[in-house]
């Protein structure tokens, strides 16, 4: 067992136990789904309990500041700031909510929007032409996992879409994935659309707040009804790429076979 390769285990997976895989994938989802809209306060931002270990939160809380002083072109600084923390991995709650405090609520939402598109489309780009030549070459000669990557790239918009809409999909880690699958640039791009309603949420609860200091603490203002509603639109959105991901992935194993 230990000298297979992972391709070699998929080759042996027949198409009913893929289902199977499939529908426990799905579960799973949706249970993470429940439980990230019952527990989860997307306002906030945890720090780091050590005060002396690498905190990007407070980087990214000091550079706000220090865009706040810069008058006209802080937005420039801003989307700038953006595209550099999303391809970092560093977490984007703390700008969403700052670009509420500092813009406002729509220029901050529009700001913010930018930023987040060209970030995810930069990610994209890196992990594709990092990675993809060597993903595109290990399922080569796997038939069943070259199909399921072709109707997935088929289908690219609708998926990008409902992923961005489902707050399961860690966002950071999401644009590098998608760079390793068959989705066009074009569908992925277009697909950023998904992220409008939980940016403007974002944004418009970090407005309530009024000044930077209370980013990401418990004395931050919030609005529980809408944080609901972009909780439900998120879960509808996590079961619906999962069901629809989960059939055109088994729609192309049976042709395949």
């Amino acid at each position: 067992m230990t000298k297979l390769t992972i391709i070699q285990i998929f080759k042996n997976i027949d198409a009913k136990n893929l289902q199977k895989f499939s529908s426990l994938s799905g579960l799973i989802l949706l249970l993470l789904a429940i439980a990230f809209a019952l527990n989860t306060d997307p306002a906030l931002a945890q720090e780091s309990a050590n005060p002396n270990s690498f905190n990007p939160q407070a980087i990214l809380r000091d550079s706000l500041q220090w865009i706040d002083s810069l008058g006209a072109l802080g937005a420039i600084a801003f989307i700038a700031l953006y595209i550099i923390a999303t391809v970092a991995f560093f977490p984007g709650s703390i700008l969403t909510l700052g670009a509420g405090v500092i813009f406002g609520a729509v220029w901050g939402s529009l700001y913010v929007f930018i930023g987040a598109t060209l970030g995810a489309t930069a990610a994209f780009l890196v992990g594709r032409y990092l990675a993809r030549g060597w993903v595109a070459r290990k399922i080569a000669d796997n038939k069943k996992f070259a199909a399921i990557d072709q109707a997935v790239s088929r289908e690219g918009l609708k998926i990008v879409l409902l992923t961005r809409l489902s707050p399961i999909f860690p966002f950071n880690l999401l644009n590098y994935a998608f760079g390793i699958t068959g989705v066009s640039l074009k569908d992925y791009f277009i697909g950023s659309v998904g992220m409008v309603p939980g940016t403007i949420m974002y944004v418009y609860i970090g407005s309530l707040a009024g000044n930077l200091a209370m980013i990401g603490t418990e004395a931050q203002p919030t609005n529980p009804t809408l944080q609901w509603a972009i909780r439900i639109l998120g879960l509808i959105a996590t079961v619906a790429v999962t069901v629809y991901v989960t059939r055109i992935a088994r729609k192309a194993l049976e042709n395949e076979l």
